[in-house]
């Protein structure tokens, strides 16, 4: 554990948050921010994940759920990591199915379609169960995470996500809700298309086996942290695919056997000399 606590961050601690900060805000990605902090120290870097976040709440942005990262045996072995991450939603990520987001919102955005959970119930247990979570979700939806990374060329290391807030950037929500008894998460079969291509697709069983698996994993966790899961909830619990980059005028759509399809696009690069005519 750091020697110091999240309520008295270290001044390594707040210099790699206010790199991050810079980062987002100017539009210009900064160096990786793991030599700032102890080596392979996650607490640390979720010590300046909650500095950024809690700005961001004092700021006026709203916290309505938690994304978990790195659910993919592939991604983590590329990490040397054997568990996954998270990062923080908040209300301004959030994305109407079949939007366009702005170009220059984000720095270098990806694009992965996974499933989403919504709680009726709080997950107060460090010993979350399969049971816990199947009762306390209200219905799941499809989903589209638009990650992000406010460090040069995605070159990031665990730390380097983990402070980051999970490399989140934006979530898309589908607009019709699905019950978990009539849809086996496990089975969910996902295709990823841009342009009329498809470039992504998995299973949910590509998700720590099932994303209920990663429901779980998190619910314990947050509530180890004593930060717990709450009603109202939007869980992300992870890609079903591998993520793909998105490019200005691409348009995606993602369909989830059981749970249907969500859009997205991104807009072009604006023509500055047609603005100025």
């Amino acid at each position: 554990m750091p020697s110091h606590s999240p309520d008295t961050p270290s001044p390594e601690w707040r210099k790699a948050a206010d790199a991050l900060w810079d980062a987002e805000r100017s539009g210009t990605p900064c160096p990786a921010v793991r030599d700032q902090l102890p080596a392979a120290d996650v607490s640390a870097a979720y010590c300046v994940q909650r500095i950024n976040v809690e700005r961001k709440v004092a700021q006026g942005s709203r916290l309505v759920g938690r994304k978990i990262g790195l659910t993919s045996p592939a991604v983590q072995q590329q990490l040397g990591v054997d568990q996954p991450d998270f990062g923080a939603l908040l209300a301004d990520m959030a994305v109407p199915d079949g939007g366009t987001v702005p170009h220059g919102r984000l720095l270098q955005p990806k694009i992965e379609a996974e499933v989403a959970l919504v709680l009726a119930a709080d997950l107060p247990h460090a010993e979350t169960t399969v049971a816990d979570v199947l009762r306390a979700v209200d219905f799941a939806l499809p989903a589209l995470e638009i990650v992000d990374s406010r460090i040069e060329g995605w070159d990031i290391s665990l730390v380097d996500t983990v402070a980051d807030n999970a490399s989140s950037g934006l979530f898309v929500l589908g607009g019709t809700p699905v019950p978990l008894k009539y849809v086996d998460l496990r089975a969910v079969r996902m295709r990823l298309i841009r342009d009329g291509e498809e470039v992504s697709h998995g299973t949910g069983a590509d998700c720590l086996d099932s994303p209920l698996n990663a429901a779980v994993w998190l619910a314990s966790t947050l509530a180890a942290m004593g930060d717990p899961l709450r009603a109202g909830d939007v869980v992300l619990t992870g890609a079903l695919g591998p993520m793909v980059t998105a490019l200005p005028g691409s348009r995606f759509e993602a369909t989830l056997s059981g749970l249907g399809s969500i859009r997205v696009g991104f807009a072009p690069v604006p023509d500055r000399k047609a603005e100025q005519q």
